[in-house]
């Protein structure tokens, strides 16, 4: 299940996690039907409304430390 998914079902539902973002139900539903990762902003959202059981790195495996360059340093000083 990916990122976006969890996060749905996490929070009730596409209807629940449009209006908690403040977006209408059709920009969930079209990242869904096209794939499309969330911009970052929602992201960082989507982690706060699900009390980090959907993170911002689950959303950009790869990127995560380059768009938020704080967390890196904060796993940098985990890992150390």
């Amino acid at each position: 299940m990916n990122a976006l998914d969890q996060a749905i079902l996490q929070l009730d539902g596409v209807s629940n996690l449009a209006r908690l973002l403040g977006v209408g139900q059709s920009v969930i539903s079209n990242w869904r039907k096209r794939g499309t990762t969330p911009d970052a902003i929602y992201c960082a959202q989507i982690e706060q409304l699900t009390e980090g059981r959907v993170t911002r790195q689950m959303f950009y495996p790869d990127k995560w430390h380059v768009i938020w360059p704080e967390l890196a340093r904060k796993h940098e000083l985990a890992s150390a």
